[in-house]
């Protein structure tokens, strides 16, 4: 009994983070994440907590948790900023685009922070005003590959951080990262600031307040390649 009651403390002073689901449908509906974001924040010291994609329990999940990590997926719908789709599309899944907005208002109200990987660098930039590309190849001055064919852990174009940053705080002025996107952000909604961008100008990087969002996947590489969890390390920063 004493054992489990020093797991069980051991397990409380570890910050509960609550990540948002893909959903998949096979016969049924699963929701889930790839081991890798539950990996990587055990490793920064965290608890992570999968968040079904429930939007009536949004609220109860906020105020449950820590902070809240929205997870890379699908395509956010071009109805949230404004548009009709385009050729180049991705699948799209309106109850979780649905579930994502209600959790991240309800965690906002509430002043807890969010941190965002790939779609939820995207969907947070979306529900802060900004607007994405929809397709990136439709970007006239993007040139750099942000879809590598490469499968993790290999490491694709350069990020270059703003000076005083969290990012820069804890990667240094540049880092190689991975690429795994066809949308990004178009338009910055006015809340938020740019501090990474690749060689051709995508932002890859936000930050706000009590905000932190990278367009990379650091989950896939910080086991290979140490440096990544940086972008961990400066999400937790935001619980200090």
């Amino acid at each position: 009994m004493k054992r489990r009651a020093v797991m069980l403390l051991c397990m409380a002073s570890r910050p509960l983070i609550g990540l948002s689901c893909s959903q998949f449908f096979t016969t049924f509906y699963r929701n889930g994440v790839a081991k890798h974001y539950t990996e990587a924040l055990e490793q920064v010291g965290a608890l992570p907590m999968l968040l079904p994609v429930l939007p009536e329990l949004a609220a109860d999940y906020a105020r449950q948790v820590d902070a809240v990590l929205l997870t890379g997926g699908v395509d956010v719908h071009p109805r949230h900023f404004g548009e009709h789709p385009r050729r180049g599309l991705g699948a799209v899944d309106e109850q979780r685009d649905a579930f994502e907005e209600a959790l991240y208002r309800a965690a906002r109200e509430l002043g807890k922070p969010v941190f965002g990987i790939c779609r939820g660098l995207q969907m947070i930039n979306v529900l802060e005003g900004g607007t994405l590309w929809q397709h990136l190849p439709d970007a006239p001055d993007s040139w750099i590959d942000h879809s590598q064919q490469a499968d993790p852990p290999v490491l694709g174009h350069e990020v270059a951080f703003s000076a005083g940053s969290l990012l820069e705080r804890h990667h240094g002025a540049r880092a190689l990262v991975n690429s795994y996107h066809h949308q990004a952000i178009r338009e910055l909604a006015p809340t938020l600031r740019a501090t990474a961008v690749a060689p051709d100008g995508i932002v890859e990087g936000i930050e706000g307040d009590g905000l932190l969002a990278v367009q990379w996947h650091p989950e896939l590489l910080f086991a290979a390649h140490p440096h990544t969890l940086g972008t961990f390390k400066a999400f937790m920063s935001l619980l200090k």
